[in-house]
Protein backbone atom coordinates (compact mmCIF):
# COMPACT_ATOMS: atom_id res chain seq x y z
CA UNK A 1 0.00 0.00 0.00
CA UNK A 2 1.41 3.33 -0.88
CA UNK A 3 1.78 5.65 1.91
CA UNK A 4 -0.25 8.22 2.72
CA UNK A 5 0.14 12.30 2.44
CA UNK A 6 -0.18 14.09 5.53
CA UNK A 7 -3.17 15.47 4.26
CA UNK A 8 -4.74 11.93 3.05
CA UNK A 9 -4.01 10.49 6.55
CA UNK A 10 -5.14 13.34 8.43
CA UNK A 11 -8.40 12.76 6.89
CA UNK A 12 -9.06 9.16 8.12
CA UNK A 13 -11.09 8.54 11.21
CA UNK A 14 -9.83 8.29 14.47
CA UNK A 15 -10.18 5.60 17.00
CA UNK A 16 -9.65 4.45 20.68
CA UNK A 17 -8.16 1.33 21.16
CA UNK A 18 -8.53 0.76 25.04
CA UNK A 19 -7.11 -2.78 26.08
CA UNK A 20 -4.36 -3.56 29.24
CA UNK A 21 -2.63 -6.18 27.29
CA UNK A 22 0.26 -4.30 25.27
CA UNK A 23 0.11 -7.55 22.80
CA UNK A 24 -3.41 -6.32 22.01
CA UNK A 25 -2.65 -2.60 21.27
CA UNK A 26 0.13 -3.79 19.48
CA UNK A 27 -1.97 -6.21 17.29
CA UNK A 28 -5.17 -3.97 16.47
CA UNK A 29 -2.68 -0.91 16.26
CA UNK A 30 -0.86 -2.82 13.16
CA UNK A 31 -4.24 -4.11 11.85
CA UNK A 32 -6.30 -0.56 12.35
CA UNK A 33 -3.46 1.76 11.32
CA UNK A 34 -3.39 1.12 7.07
CA UNK A 35 -6.84 2.38 7.60
CA UNK A 36 -7.37 5.22 10.19
CA UNK A 37 -6.03 6.60 12.54
CA UNK A 38 -5.62 4.99 16.30
CA UNK A 39 -5.10 5.82 19.36
CA UNK A 40 -4.57 3.85 22.26
CA UNK A 41 -4.97 3.55 26.07
CA UNK A 42 -3.80 0.85 28.45
CA UNK A 43 -6.73 1.16 31.07
CA UNK A 44 -10.08 2.83 31.34
CA UNK A 45 -8.75 5.59 33.25
CA UNK A 46 -6.20 6.55 30.64
CA UNK A 47 -9.26 6.46 28.03
CA UNK A 48 -11.01 8.50 29.81
CA UNK A 49 -8.57 11.12 30.10
CA UNK A 50 -8.16 10.96 26.28
CA UNK A 51 -11.90 11.37 26.01
CA UNK A 52 -11.71 14.81 27.94
CA UNK A 53 -10.22 17.00 24.73
CA UNK A 54 -10.16 17.11 21.17
CA UNK A 55 -9.98 14.90 18.59
CA UNK A 56 -12.79 12.72 19.64
CA UNK A 57 -12.61 9.58 18.22
CA UNK A 58 -15.16 8.51 15.48
CA UNK A 59 -15.33 4.94 17.31
CA UNK A 60 -13.95 3.28 20.17
CA UNK A 61 -12.80 -0.39 20.74
CA UNK A 62 -13.48 -1.07 24.27
CA UNK A 63 -11.75 -4.38 26.21
CA UNK A 64 -14.14 -5.50 28.97
CA UNK A 65 -11.97 -7.19 31.41
CA UNK A 66 -9.14 -4.38 32.75
CA UNK A 67 -8.03 -4.06 36.02
CA UNK A 68 -9.48 -0.61 37.81
CA UNK A 69 -12.29 0.30 35.83
CA UNK A 70 -13.54 -2.60 33.38
CA UNK A 71 -14.91 -1.54 29.76
CA UNK A 72 -18.82 -1.71 31.28
CA UNK A 73 -17.94 1.33 33.90
CA UNK A 74 -15.60 3.30 31.24
CA UNK A 75 -19.06 2.89 28.68
CA UNK A 76 -20.96 4.55 31.80
CA UNK A 77 -18.65 7.56 32.30
CA UNK A 78 -18.67 7.80 28.61
CA UNK A 79 -22.19 8.23 28.50
CA UNK A 80 -22.44 10.47 31.31
CA UNK A 81 -20.83 13.24 28.41
CA UNK A 82 -23.53 14.26 26.19
CA UNK A 83 -20.47 15.25 23.72
CA UNK A 84 -19.32 11.79 23.30
CA UNK A 85 -23.16 10.22 23.25
CA UNK A 86 -22.62 9.87 19.16
CA UNK A 87 -19.35 8.24 19.50
CA UNK A 88 -20.35 3.93 19.20
CA UNK A 89 -18.16 1.96 21.23
CA UNK A 90 -17.13 -1.55 20.41
CA UNK A 91 -16.56 -3.81 23.18
CA UNK A 92 -13.66 -6.63 23.01
CA UNK A 93 -13.74 -9.51 25.36
CA UNK A 94 -12.71 -13.26 25.77
CA UNK A 95 -15.48 -13.59 27.81
CA UNK A 96 -17.83 -15.48 25.17
CA UNK A 97 -20.81 -16.11 27.18
CA UNK A 98 -24.16 -14.62 25.30
CA UNK A 99 -24.86 -12.97 28.99
CA UNK A 100 -21.57 -11.00 29.10
CA UNK A 101 -23.01 -9.59 24.90
CA UNK A 102 -26.36 -8.93 26.11
CA UNK A 103 -25.48 -6.97 29.04
CA UNK A 104 -22.33 -5.10 26.84
CA UNK A 105 -24.91 -4.30 24.30
CA UNK A 106 -27.83 -3.39 26.57
CA UNK A 107 -25.37 -0.70 28.15
CA UNK A 108 -24.92 0.85 24.66
CA UNK A 109 -22.57 -0.65 22.88
CA UNK A 110 -22.64 -1.39 19.42
CA UNK A 111 -21.33 -4.22 19.14
CA UNK A 112 -19.34 -7.05 20.61
CA UNK A 113 -16.20 -8.95 19.16
CA UNK A 114 -14.96 -11.93 20.97
CA UNK A 115 -11.08 -12.67 21.33
CA UNK A 116 -9.01 -13.91 20.02
CA UNK A 117 -10.04 -11.23 17.44
CA UNK A 118 -10.00 -12.43 13.89
CA UNK A 119 -8.73 -9.74 11.53
CA UNK A 120 -10.84 -9.86 8.82
CA UNK A 121 -14.00 -9.83 11.45
CA UNK A 122 -12.61 -6.61 13.35
CA UNK A 123 -12.18 -4.85 9.97
CA UNK A 124 -15.23 -5.01 8.99
CA UNK A 125 -17.13 -4.32 12.02
CA UNK A 126 -15.37 -1.56 12.45
CA UNK A 127 -15.76 -0.07 8.79
CA UNK A 128 -19.89 -0.85 9.22
CA UNK A 129 -19.69 0.98 12.27
CA UNK A 130 -17.21 3.74 11.03
CA UNK A 131 -19.73 4.09 7.76
CA UNK A 132 -22.55 4.42 9.71
CA UNK A 133 -21.58 7.30 12.08
CA UNK A 134 -20.24 9.32 9.17
CA UNK A 135 -23.48 9.07 7.31
CA UNK A 136 -25.34 10.03 10.46
CA UNK A 137 -23.28 12.54 11.07
CA UNK A 138 -23.83 13.82 7.19
CA UNK A 139 -27.41 13.81 7.68
CA UNK A 140 -27.11 15.78 11.01
CA UNK A 141 -24.98 18.42 9.44
CA UNK A 142 -27.39 18.65 6.17
CA UNK A 143 -30.61 18.88 8.92
CA UNK A 144 -28.57 21.95 10.63
CA UNK A 145 -27.98 23.45 7.17
CA UNK A 146 -31.42 22.89 5.99
CA UNK A 147 -32.94 24.17 9.73
CA UNK A 148 -30.46 27.11 9.61
CA UNK A 149 -31.86 27.82 5.62
CA UNK A 150 -35.52 27.64 7.13
CA UNK A 151 -34.78 30.01 9.80
CA UNK A 152 -33.70 32.05 7.12
CA UNK A 153 -36.04 32.05 5.07
CA UNK A 154 -38.71 32.53 8.16
CA UNK A 155 -37.07 35.64 9.31
CA UNK A 156 -37.15 37.14 5.88
CA UNK A 157 -40.64 36.34 5.61
CA UNK A 158 -41.07 38.49 8.75
CA UNK A 159 -39.56 40.93 7.94
CA UNK A 160 -41.59 41.41 4.35
CA UNK A 161 -44.66 40.70 6.37
CA UNK A 162 -43.88 43.03 8.86
CA UNK A 163 -42.77 45.83 6.27
CA UNK A 164 -46.00 45.14 4.20
CA UNK A 165 -48.24 45.52 7.53
CA UNK A 166 -46.49 49.16 7.77
CA UNK A 167 -46.71 50.09 4.35
CA UNK A 168 -50.37 49.79 4.05
CA UNK A 169 -50.71 51.33 7.41
CA UNK A 170 -49.16 54.49 6.23
CA UNK A 171 -51.44 54.27 3.35
CA UNK A 172 -54.23 55.34 6.13
CA UNK A 173 -51.53 57.72 8.04
CA UNK A 174 -50.04 59.98 4.81
CA UNK A 175 -53.24 60.74 4.14
CA UNK A 176 -53.69 62.06 7.42
CA UNK A 177 -50.53 64.77 8.05
CA UNK A 178 -51.62 65.36 11.48
CA UNK A 179 -51.11 61.96 13.25
CA UNK A 180 -47.77 61.81 12.76
CA UNK A 181 -46.22 58.73 14.75
CA UNK A 182 -49.49 58.07 16.00
CA UNK A 183 -48.79 54.24 14.54
CA UNK A 184 -45.57 53.79 16.36
CA UNK A 185 -46.90 55.07 19.75
CA UNK A 186 -50.33 52.99 20.19
CA UNK A 187 -48.17 50.14 19.32
CA UNK A 188 -45.64 51.04 21.82
CA UNK A 189 -48.71 51.52 24.32
CA UNK A 190 -50.52 48.41 23.41
CA UNK A 191 -47.36 46.68 24.45
CA UNK A 192 -47.25 48.21 27.65
CA UNK A 193 -50.70 47.28 28.43
CA UNK A 194 -50.89 43.50 27.13
CA UNK A 195 -47.32 42.00 28.56
CA UNK A 196 -48.63 44.41 31.81
CA UNK A 197 -52.16 41.96 32.01
CA UNK A 198 -50.09 39.13 30.48
CA UNK A 199 -47.68 39.08 33.32
CA UNK A 200 -50.46 39.80 36.05
CA UNK A 201 -52.67 36.66 34.76
CA UNK A 202 -55.28 38.15 33.41
CA UNK A 203 -58.29 36.07 32.14
CA UNK A 204 -58.49 36.09 28.40
CA UNK A 205 -58.24 33.10 26.57
CA UNK A 206 -56.35 35.71 23.79
CA UNK A 207 -53.57 36.96 26.21
CA UNK A 208 -50.95 34.52 26.03
CA UNK A 209 -47.02 34.87 25.42
CA UNK A 210 -47.54 33.96 21.50
CA UNK A 211 -50.60 35.93 21.02
CA UNK A 212 -49.16 39.03 22.79
CA UNK A 213 -46.43 40.28 19.78
CA UNK A 214 -49.41 39.17 17.44
CA UNK A 215 -51.74 41.76 19.07
CA UNK A 216 -48.74 44.22 19.18
CA UNK A 217 -47.99 44.02 15.09
CA UNK A 218 -51.52 44.22 14.03
CA UNK A 219 -52.15 47.51 16.62
CA UNK A 220 -50.75 49.58 13.37
CA UNK A 221 -54.05 48.42 10.94
CA UNK A 222 -56.07 49.95 12.96
CA UNK A 223 -56.96 53.08 11.03
CA UNK A 224 -56.87 51.32 7.93
CA UNK A 225 -59.85 52.40 6.84
CA UNK A 226 -59.60 56.02 6.37
CA UNK A 227 -58.36 54.94 3.11
CA UNK A 228 -61.69 54.96 2.29
CA UNK A 229 -62.77 58.12 3.64
CA UNK A 230 -63.23 61.50 0.95
CA UNK A 231 -60.04 64.03 2.09
CA UNK A 232 -62.38 66.88 2.08
CA UNK A 233 -63.72 65.13 5.08
CA UNK A 234 -60.44 63.60 6.55
CA UNK A 235 -58.03 66.13 6.35
CA UNK A 236 -61.44 68.83 7.67
CA UNK A 237 -59.62 71.45 10.24
CA UNK A 238 -62.76 72.65 11.68
CA UNK A 239 -65.46 70.28 13.66
CA UNK A 240 -67.17 67.71 11.35
CA UNK A 241 -71.19 67.93 10.85
CA UNK A 242 -73.92 65.33 11.42
CA UNK A 243 -73.57 63.78 7.96
CA UNK A 244 -69.49 64.17 8.11
CA UNK A 245 -69.26 62.60 11.06
CA UNK A 246 -71.49 59.21 9.93
CA UNK A 247 -69.08 59.03 6.78
CA UNK A 248 -65.60 58.97 8.99
CA UNK A 249 -67.19 56.71 11.36
CA UNK A 250 -67.51 54.45 8.20
CA UNK A 251 -63.47 53.91 8.42
CA UNK A 252 -63.91 51.01 11.00
CA UNK A 253 -66.04 48.69 9.15
CA UNK A 254 -63.96 49.44 5.73
CA UNK A 255 -60.91 48.49 7.51
CA UNK A 256 -62.78 45.32 9.16
CA UNK A 257 -63.82 44.83 5.46
CA UNK A 258 -60.69 45.51 4.11
CA UNK A 259 -58.66 42.64 6.32
CA UNK A 260 -61.45 40.40 6.42
CA UNK A 261 -60.98 40.33 2.37
CA UNK A 262 -57.15 39.55 2.25
CA UNK A 263 -57.89 37.17 4.91
CA UNK A 264 -60.13 35.17 2.65
CA UNK A 265 -57.80 35.27 0.21
CA UNK A 266 -54.86 34.36 1.65
CA UNK A 267 -53.63 30.45 1.02
CA UNK A 268 -53.63 29.70 4.59
CA UNK A 269 -54.93 31.41 8.16
CA UNK A 270 -52.61 34.53 9.16
CA UNK A 271 -52.52 35.08 12.93
CA UNK A 272 -52.25 39.03 13.52
CA UNK A 273 -55.11 39.14 10.75
CA UNK A 274 -57.58 38.22 13.45
CA UNK A 275 -56.39 40.45 16.14
CA UNK A 276 -56.25 43.27 13.39
CA UNK A 277 -59.94 42.80 12.49
CA UNK A 278 -61.02 43.16 15.73
CA UNK A 279 -58.88 46.00 16.76
CA UNK A 280 -60.22 47.78 13.38
CA UNK A 281 -63.80 47.27 13.34
CA UNK A 282 -64.09 47.65 17.55
CA UNK A 283 -61.74 50.04 18.60
CA UNK A 284 -64.40 53.22 18.97
CA UNK A 285 -66.58 50.74 20.93
CA UNK A 286 -66.97 52.01 24.52
CA UNK A 287 -67.01 49.80 27.92
CA UNK A 288 -70.60 51.38 28.83
CA UNK A 289 -72.09 50.15 24.93
CA UNK A 290 -72.17 53.42 23.69
CA UNK A 291 -69.85 52.92 21.16
CA UNK A 292 -69.62 52.06 17.47
CA UNK A 293 -70.37 50.40 15.05
CA UNK A 294 -71.47 47.76 16.78
CA UNK A 295 -72.57 49.36 20.12
CA UNK A 296 -70.78 46.37 21.78
CA UNK A 297 -70.49 46.22 25.51
CA UNK A 298 -68.04 45.31 28.42
CA UNK A 299 -66.61 41.89 27.08
CA UNK A 300 -68.30 41.58 24.00
CA UNK A 301 -65.69 43.85 22.78
CA UNK A 302 -62.58 41.77 22.47
CA UNK A 303 -59.33 42.47 24.31
CA UNK A 304 -57.57 43.78 21.62
CA UNK A 305 -60.02 46.57 20.96
CA UNK A 306 -60.59 47.43 24.31
CA UNK A 307 -56.49 47.93 24.29
CA UNK A 308 -56.64 49.67 21.68
CA UNK A 309 -59.45 52.15 22.65
CA UNK A 310 -57.42 53.64 25.27
CA UNK A 311 -54.31 53.64 23.10
CA UNK A 312 -55.84 55.82 20.84
CA UNK A 313 -57.48 57.99 22.97
CA UNK A 314 -54.55 58.45 25.20
CA UNK A 315 -52.80 59.36 22.04
CA UNK A 316 -54.88 61.69 20.49
CA UNK A 317 -55.08 63.66 23.95
CA UNK A 318 -51.18 63.77 24.76
CA UNK A 319 -50.34 64.81 21.19
CA UNK A 320 -50.87 68.29 19.43
CA UNK A 321 -52.36 69.04 16.65
CA UNK A 322 -53.22 71.32 14.17
CA UNK A 323 -56.10 71.99 15.79
CA UNK A 324 -55.11 71.51 19.13
CA UNK A 325 -52.61 72.18 21.37
CA UNK A 326 -51.24 69.14 23.49
CA UNK A 327 -53.11 68.45 26.73
CA UNK A 328 -50.82 68.54 29.73
CA UNK A 329 -49.99 64.91 31.11
CA UNK A 330 -52.25 65.19 34.34
CA UNK A 331 -55.47 66.15 32.57
CA UNK A 332 -54.81 63.39 30.35
CA UNK A 333 -54.27 61.11 33.24
CA UNK A 334 -57.51 62.46 34.94
CA UNK A 335 -59.51 62.00 32.26
CA UNK A 336 -58.53 58.49 31.05
CA UNK A 337 -59.44 57.26 34.88
CA UNK A 338 -62.98 59.20 34.73
CA UNK A 339 -63.88 56.94 31.70
CA UNK A 340 -62.61 53.71 34.33
CA UNK A 341 -66.39 51.86 33.11
CA UNK A 342 -67.19 54.34 31.27
CA UNK A 343 -65.97 54.67 28.25
CA UNK A 344 -62.72 52.22 28.93
CA UNK A 345 -62.72 48.37 30.48
CA UNK A 346 -61.81 48.83 34.07
CA UNK A 347 -58.55 46.57 34.16
CA UNK A 348 -57.57 48.12 31.34
CA UNK A 349 -57.28 51.54 32.94
CA UNK A 350 -55.72 50.04 35.75
CA UNK A 351 -53.02 48.72 33.60
CA UNK A 352 -52.67 52.25 32.16
CA UNK A 353 -52.72 53.74 35.60
CA UNK A 354 -49.69 51.37 36.82
CA UNK A 355 -47.84 51.79 33.79
CA UNK A 356 -49.00 55.68 33.23
CA UNK A 357 -44.75 56.90 33.48
CA UNK A 358 -44.13 54.57 30.83
CA UNK A 359 -46.87 56.09 28.24
CA UNK A 360 -45.44 59.34 29.08
CA UNK A 361 -42.07 58.03 28.19
CA UNK A 362 -43.15 56.70 24.88
CA UNK A 363 -45.20 60.09 23.97
CA UNK A 364 -42.14 62.37 24.77
CA UNK A 365 -39.27 60.18 22.81
CA UNK A 366 -42.01 60.28 19.23
CA UNK A 367 -43.66 63.24 19.99
CA UNK A 368 -39.97 65.26 20.15
CA UNK A 369 -39.45 62.96 16.70
CA UNK A 370 -42.42 64.40 15.59
CA UNK A 371 -41.00 68.01 16.45
CA UNK A 372 -37.44 67.38 14.49
CA UNK A 373 -38.69 65.52 11.64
Amino acid sequence: MNALSPVDTASLPLLLVVDDQPDNLSLLGELLTPHYRVRVANSGERALALLKGPPLPDLILLDVVMPGMDGYAVLEAIQQHPQLADVPVIFLSALDGSTDEERGLALGAVDYIVKPIHPAVVLARVKAHVTLKQMRDTLLGRNSVLEEEVERRMQENQLIQDVSILALAHLAEIRDSETGNHLRRTKAYIAILAQYLLAQGYPDAALTPRSVPLLVKSAVLHDIGKVGIPDDILQKREALDAAEWQVMRRHAELGFEAIELAEREAAQPVAFLAFAKQIARWHHERWDGGGYPDGLKGLEIPLSARLMALADVFDALISPRGYKAPLPADAVRAMILAERGGQFDPDVVDAFEQNFDRFLDVAARYIQADATA
